[in-house]
C-alpha cells in the first residue's frame, strides 16, 4: 500500500540539487505528488519541498540511507515526514478563548490535521470547554515566585506527551529564555502586530481611541526577543470611525483566530522552512 512522505531540503544554491533529489526518487519508484522550490538570490540559499509516495517500508530505509551521502554532498539541511501522521499539538491559553475554540473546532473537523493532545492555562477558564471535546486540561497557575517552577512543568508535559508544536493561542504571559530555548522551533504565538503602538491590557480600545484604520495579526515563532520570531502568517482587515471598540475587538479576534490557524496548519504540513530571520513557506 502506498504511503506519502514529505521531504525538506534548505542548503547552499547550486546546479544539480533537483536533479538529483528526483533522481534518486525515481530510482526507489517514488512518485513525485507535488514538488515546490525556491531560490533566494540574496543569501544564495535553495529551498526544496516534495511530496511523494513510496510502495513498500524497504523503500523508505533505501531513501534514507542513499540520501545520507547525497546531503553530505550538497550541504544540506533536510528531513523526511510522513505525510499521514499528525502532529501532536498542546494548546496554552489565558482568559482570551477565541483562537483555542477556532483550533478546537478545526481540529475536531479535519480542517487542520493535528491532534491536540493537551490544553494548559494558567487560569480555569476553559477547562470545561476542554473536557467538552475530551481533552487532558492542565491548570498552570503562575506568580513571579512560581514562574520557574511553571515553566519547568510546560517543559515536562512537552516531554512526557511527545509534543511536536506548542501553540500559544492568546497566552498572556512571557516566556523566559530558559522556555524559548526549550521550544525552539516548535512554538507558535499570535498577536495584534498592526497595532504596534497599543501595548498591553486593551489593544483595541488603544487603537479605537486613536481613530485607526486598519487592525491585524501576525503570528510568528517564539523565540527569547519578545514578539520578533520568525513571521509566519499576517493578516489585516480594515475598519472605519463607525465602528465602536468592541466592533474593533472583535475583527480582531476574528483576524487573530484565521492567522493562527494557517500559522499552525503550515506548519504541521511542513511548509515552513527558514532563511535567516525569514520564513520560505511553500503553500
Amino acid at each position: 500500500m502506498q504511503k506519502d512522505y514529505i521531504l525538506t531540503v534548505s542548503c547552499p544554491d547550486r546546479t544539480g540539487i533537483v536533479h538529483s533529489v528526483s533522481g534518486l526518487l525515481l530510482e526507489l519508484n517514488g512518485n513525485i505528488l507535488d514538488s515546490q522550490q525556491f531560490g533566494d538570490e540574496e543569501t544564495r540559499q535553495f529551498f526544496l519541498r516534495v511530496h511523494f509516495s513510496l510502495e513498500t517500508a524497504q523503500e523508505l530505509d533505501s531513501l534514507k540511507q542513499k540520501f545520507a551521502p547525497l546531503g553530505e554532498q550538497f550541504q544540506m539541511n533536510w528531513n523526511l515526514y510522513s505525510a499521514q501522521q499528525k502532529a501532536r499539538v498542546m494548546i496554552m491559553v489565558s482568559k482570551q478563548g477565541h483562537c483555542l475554540n477556532d483550533l478546537l473546532f478545526r481540529a475536531q473537523h479535519g480542517s487542520l490535521p493535528v491532534d491536540i493532545v493537551a490544553i494548559g492555562s494558567n487560569h480555569r477558564d476553559y477547562e470545561a470547554l476542554a473536557a467538552s471535546y475530551g481533552i487532558p486540561f492542565h491548570y498552570l497557575p503562575i506568580t513571579p515566585e512560581t514562574k520557574a517552577e511553571q515553566e519547568q512543568q510546560i517543559i515536562q508535559l512537552v516531554s512526557d506527551l511527545n509534543v511536536d508544536l506548542v501553540v500559544l493561542a492568546r497566552y498572556m504571559q512571557i516566556l523566559s529564555n530558559h522556555l524559548c530555548q526549550a521550544l525552539q522551533g516548535r512554538a507558535i504565538n499570535i498577536h495584534h502586530s498592526f497595532l504596534p503602538s497599543f501595548k498591553g491590557a486593551r489593544p483595541y480600545h488603544q487603537a479605537h481611541a486613536r481613530g485607526v484604520k486598519i487592525i491585524g495579526a501576525t503570528a510568528h515563532y517564539v523565540t527569547a526577543d519578545l514578539d520578533e520570531g520568525p513571521i509566519i502568517e499576517q493578516d489585516i482587515q480594515y475598519v472605519d470611525h463607525t465602528m465602536t471598540a468592541d466592533d474593533l475587538t472583535q475583527v480582531g479576534s476574528d483576524t487573530e483566530s484565521l492567522v493562527l490557524s494557517r500559522a499552525v496548519k503550515h506548519h504541521v504540513e511542513h511548509r515552513i522552512l527558514l532563511n535567516g530571520h525569514k520564513t520560505v513557506i511553500f503553500k
